[in-house]
This record gives C-alpha cells, sequence and structure tokens, in this order.
C-alpha cells in the first residue's frame, strides 16, 4: 500500500517545486485592490478593456521569466547582485520602496479579508481585520515556513479559480461582444483605469520576488530541476493570474454593465450578482474574495518584510528572526491602516495603484540591466527577442507613469 501511494506523493511534490514560485507571485499580485479594479472595468466598460489583461499578463509574464532566470543562475540574492553591480544606495532605495509598497496596499489586503468574511456572515469587519493578521503572523512561526506558504497559496489559488471560473461559466456570455474586448480600445475615462489595472498586473515587484522564491524552491528541492521546468513553473502561475483577471471582468461586464451599476466597492459586485444568480453567487464571490485577500495578505507582508531584511543584511530566509520581525511589521501596519481609515474607497485604492507606476519603472530597468548582463548571468542572461518586449514593456512603463503625473497634476 505505501508503495502505492509514494508515487503519488512524489507527484504532488513535484507539480508544487515547479509551480510553488509562479502560484505565490499569482496569489501576492491578484489581492483584493485588482479585483475591485478589475470589477470595476467590467462593470463601466463592459467587455472592451479585456486587450489590457493580454497586454499586462504578456508583459509580466517577460519579466517575470527576467527575475526566475536570475534566481536560477546565482546563489547570491537579488539585492545583493543590485548592491554589487550599482551600490548600496541603489539596493536601499529599492529595498525600502519596496517594503513602503507592500505596506500601503497591506491595509487593503487586510479590507478585503474582513469584508468577505463579515459581508457573508453579518458581523463586525474589524474583527476579522485583527483575527486574519493574527493568524498570519502565527503562521511564521511554523518551521518550514516556505513549503507551508506554498501548500497554503497553492489552496487558495484554487479557490479562487473555483469561484471566479464558477461565476462566470454560469452567466451566459455573449460570444462576439466577448471577442471583440480583445481589440485594443481607449473608452472616454478610462485611462486611469488601465493605468491602475496595468500597475497592479503588471507587478514589477511581484516579477522581482519571483527569484527569491526561485532561490527558495532550489534550496528545498532534493533533485535539480530543469531550467525549462523552473521557467514553465513561473509562466504557468502568471497565466492564471491572467485567467482570473478576465474571469472577474467576464462576470462585472455581464451583470452590472447592462445595469449601468457603477462600482463602488469589491463587495457590491457580489450583491449585484444576486438578483441573477441567488445567493449561491454572492457566496462563490466572497469565497473568491476571501481567497485573493488572504493570499496577499500573506504573500505581501512576506514580499515586503522579507526584502526588507535582504536591505538591512540580515538575509531573505524566512525562518530569520528579524525577517519574521519585518513581515510582522508589514501586517501590523497594514492593519493599523485598515482599523484606523475603516473600507478604503475605490478611488483611493485605484489612486494607490497608480502611485506605484512612478517607482516600478525604476525597479524594471535594474532588474533588467542585471539579466543583461553576461557575467552575472551566463548562458541565462536576455536573448535580443527578450530584450525587445523587455524594452517595449519599460517604456509602457515610463509612459503610464508620465501619463499619471499628468493626470495628478490636472
Amino acid at each position: 500500500m505505501k508503495q502505492q501511494q509514494a508515487p503519488k506523493r512524489s507527484l504532488f511534490k513535484n507539480w508544487l517545486s515547479i509551480l510553488g514560485p509562479g502560484i505565490i507571485t499569482a496569489a501576492l499580485v491578484f489581492g483584493p485592490s485588482k479585483m475591485t479594479i478589475t470589477s470595476k472595468m467590467g462593470a463601466d466598460y463592459g467587455f472592451s478593456l479585456l486587450w489590457v489583461v493580454v497586454v499586462a499578463i504578456c508583459f509580466m509574464t517577460v519579466f517575470t521569466n527576467m527575475a526566475a532566470r536570475i534566481g536560477i543562475a546565482r546563489d547570491e540574492s537579488l539585492l545583493t547582485l543590485i548592491r554589487n553591480k550599482f551600490g548600496e544606495t541603489t539596493s536601499i532605495v529599492i529595498g525600502i520602496g519596496i517594503f513602503l509598497v507592500a505596506t500601503c496596499f497591506q491595509s487593503g489586503n487586510a479590507t478585503g479579508v474582513s469584508i468577505s468574511i463579515s459581508e457573508a456572515t453579518g458581523t463586525n469587519p474589524q474583527i476579522w481585520i485583527i483575527v486574519f493578521n493574527v493568524i498570519g503572523i502565527l503562521l511564521l512561526f511554523f518551521k518550514s515556513f516556505y513549503a507551508l506558504l506554498e501548500k497554503l497559496m497553492l489552496a487558495l489559488i484554487i479557490l479562487m479559480l473555483f469561484a471566479f471560473l464558477s461565476t462566470a461559466i454560469m452567466i451566459e456570455t455573449p460570444v462576439g461582444d466577448f471577442l471583440k474586448g480583445f481589440v485594443p480600445s481607449i473608452p472616454p475615462s478610462s485611462v486611469g483605469l488601465i493605468i491602475a489595472f496595468t500597475a497592479s498586473c503588471f507587478s514589477i515587484v511581484g516579477a522581482f520576488y519571483q527569484s527569491y522564491l526561485v532561490q527558495s524552491r532550489r534550496k528545498l528541492s532534493s533533485d535539480r530541476q530543469t531550467t525549462q521546468r523552473q521557467l514553465m513553473g513561473s509562466r504557468i502561475g502568471i497565466i492564471i493570474l491572467g485567467i482570473m483577471s478576465a474571469a472577474v471582468m467576464v462576470c462585472a461586464a455581464n451583470t452590472l454593465h447592462p445595469q449601468g451599476i457603477k462600482l463602488s466597492s469589491a463587495a457590491e459586485m457580489g450583491r449585484a450578482l444576486e438578483p441573477l444568480l441567488g445567493t449561491y453567487a454572492s457566496h462563490l464571490f466572497f469565497i473568491g474574495l476571501f481567497g485573493a485577500s488572504f493570499s496577499s495578505l500573506i504573500g505581501n507582508a512576506v514580499l515586503g518584510g522579507s526584502l526588507l531584511g535582504d536591505t538591512f543584511g540580515y538575509g531573505n530566509n524566512l525562518n530569520h528572526p528579524k525577517v519574521k520581525l519585518f513581515i510582522s511589521l508589514v501586517m501590523i501596519f497594514g492593519s493599523a491602516i485598515a482599523l484606523i481609515f475603516g473600507n478604503l474607497p475605490l478611488e483611493l485604492i485605484v489612486f494607490a495603484q497608480s502611485i506605484t507606476i512612478f517607482l516600478v519603472p525604476f525597479i524594471g530597468i535594474i532588474l533588467f540591466l542585471i539579466a543583461n548582463d553576461k557575467e552575472i548571468m551566463g548562458d541565462l542572461r536576455n536573448k535580443p527577442l527578450t530584450k525587445f518586449w523587455a524594452i517595449l514593456g519599460l517604456v509602457l512603463l515610463i509612459a503610464l507613469a508620465i501619463s499619471n503625473f499628468y493626470n495628478l497634476i490636472k
């Protein structure tokens, strides 16, 4: 009997080792603010902005793949490589910048978790902010935290896929309108949402962290995986991110847009589905909202805390006491902001996502230069086609930053 079960366990571990880093990146990027922005895109503009998902996912794949190759090529962390190549000041600016961005968005994650439970149970959301942040901090004290993190994220991703795809499939989607959505167009007053979505989905910070996830997985693996298998796992994670984004937009486009409902919070999407599909659809949505929120609550805090630890020379080992402290600080500060300001309005979420666009071009350029360095990367350095798409991605980020700056000062 044991001989029959061993191959199954081995197969699961094999898939987990391949998909783990990509799954964690998808989970931490797909948070409640992302759901809110994507829902509003579908509610306000129907299917017409589906093309934005494809563009953002394509560029996210390029930069995630780039960071994964850095994690495969080197044993030193990415911030260490940046410190050696560009100096300590550059690495400190990036490390602290990422920590601050993670802390800012942690408030949205804490709010999303609380809404998903309080709306479904009719309880006080502030209680759940405290409860799930305490749970998140307690998880840090489990041995082999990275291995636990992988399994938790995989479970939450499966939960989200089930909730969003089930809801999207249950609604009849007009095929013609759906396909037209992949033809690029910019509806009036949609630029702000396009910038916010691109900043959240084409997440340079998430791609940056992929190098750390790949290195952590390499240390846990008993066998040396091929480069192609490791890169495949990163790509699959980003593809899943795109599928979930499209599913949320399709749900909003099918239900909210025809009714002319203007979304003011992520939770309203669950209530808007009730007249069409009953409480079952609403519960499905809240399951998805919880999965998105809790996975980002954990993943975002780990990202910000571990990179700050690496910035100050403590490394990024999730079992290091100082790294655990920094991760806890992201959770504590984020939950404090959520408790003080309450349910963050949609406009603040969109504004915060847009602000990050000013930091990411700088991080993207540094990531690109490291991946191009032959001395650092060897045969895994960027190929000409990757350089072409990466430069296009950087041009897009810089253009979005300029456009966002113009919109903010108007």
